[in-house]
């Protein structure tokens, strides 16, 4: 491709991995910090971010040293002395060899951004149209997603839900902690469609219902600090299907953070400590979400988005049940073993997305040389 068209991308790439460099070597030296080492909360945050950018980081680090041999070697070449130009000669096509299989290693870890690494994630699944239908179908993609994350591997830790009194979910939110959690359910956030008879549904006619679902990267403790005085903390009686209440106490809790109006509810748990404890977590996530998509939106025109925005409102996927078929609308993607992938066999999807990043990211930024 034309140079000039992928160079502002490049530029800014470049620019995101020195970052990450800088932010590895900072966490290296505060490793080593005596205060640090006598803070076991801190400690712990810190050795979660720097083994969550470790594999990108050193691969750049690398990736630096190498370019900086080939710089010099290309001024060996243009130099007088005659022995200097033929060893330069004999290690240029070596070390640009070695410098692009690097650089494709990076591009595949720069897959989805700066995020991309992250090992914790929370994912919220809310219905949409549909009524009672929505409702159940909330609970099926959350059941996909955590036969999924078993098969990963992934720990899987429910941080609150809205339950309706046939089993569905009006709402649930739950956090994922493993290997490239991130990196393989990025593109998860969207609309969701579902087509079926509903087991309500006496005539037999297919229904057509939403699910929105949205994947939001788990912060570090020491990347965001929200303090008690950014929010305010009200505690409610928790309440169960229908209304309910389901306990005398007033154990369930509400933050709302006063500069974003981000509202947080949690009453899964007795104890309002715990639940106090799950609301922060996840007010949290919201928060940096909300700022990293303010970033987003101020470099919009220096990056294009790829695949989709990953706004709630944005359509991405069709699960037709008549037909046994799942359509991906970002990429034209249509597969007939949707019993497979609501039973968390989700590789084929996710595999296909990534493929497609992948092949957008070596036409966006191209070769080195």
């Amino acid at each position: 491709p034309d140079r000039s068209s992928w160079f502002p991308c490049l530029t800014l790439m470049r620019k995101e991995l020195d970052e990450k460099l800088n932010r590895f070597e900072e966490l290296e030296r505060l490793l080593h910090d005596p205060a640090v080492l006598s803070d076991p909360g801190r400690m712990a945050a810190i050795v979660r971010e720097h083994g969550s950018l470790a594999k990108v980081a050193v691969k750049y680090r690398k990736f630096k040293e190498i370019n900086q041999q080939i710089l010099e070697l290309r001024e060996w070449l243009e130099g007088g002395d005659a022995e200097l130009r033929e060893l330069a000669e004999e290690e240029l096509p070596r070390l640009r060899e070695e410098r692009e299989a690097l650089w494709d290693e990076l591009l595949d870890l720069t897959l989805g951004g700066e995020d991309a690494n992250r090992t914790r994630c929370i994912m919220e699944i809310r219905a949409g149209t549909g009524g009672e239908e929505a409702a159940l179908f909330a609970r099926d993609l959350f059941e996909m997603y955590r036969r999924y994350a078993e098969s990963k591997g992934w720990k899987v830790e429910i941080l609150g839900m809205n339950p309706t009194e046939l089993g569905g979910f009006k709402e649930i939110s739950f956090g994922l902690e493993g290997e490239e959690v991130f990196r393989r359910l990025q593109y998860e956030s969207g609309g969701h469609r579902v087509q079926r008879v509903p087991e309500t549904e006496a005539k037999g006619r297919i229904h057509t219902s939403l699910a929105t679902v949205a994947v939001l990267p788990e912060p570090e403790d020491i990347e965001i600090d929200i303090k008690p005085e950014d929010y305010r903390r009200d505690t409610y009686h928790a309440s169960g299907p229908g209304g309910q209440h389901v306990n005398k106490t007033s154990s369930a809790i509400r933050l709302t953070h006063y500069a974003t109006g981000i509202v947080v509810q949690c009453q899964d748990e007795k104890s309002q400590h715990k639940n106090f404890a799950k609301a922060l977590r996840v007010l949290k996530t919201r928060v940096y979400e909300y700022y990293r998509r303010a970033k987003d939106a101020e470099r919009a025109q220096e990056r294009r988005s790829k695949i989709g925005s990953g706004d709630r409102s944005e359509r991405i996927r069709t699960y037709n049940f008549p037909e046994n078929r799942v359509t991906d609308h970002r990429i034209n993607l249509t597969l007939y073993q949707l019993d497979q992938i609501m039973e968390g066999n989700l590789d084929p999807i996710i595999e296909a997305l990534l493929d497609y990043e992948r092949n957008e990211l070596r036409l966006t930024f191209g070769a080195l040389d």
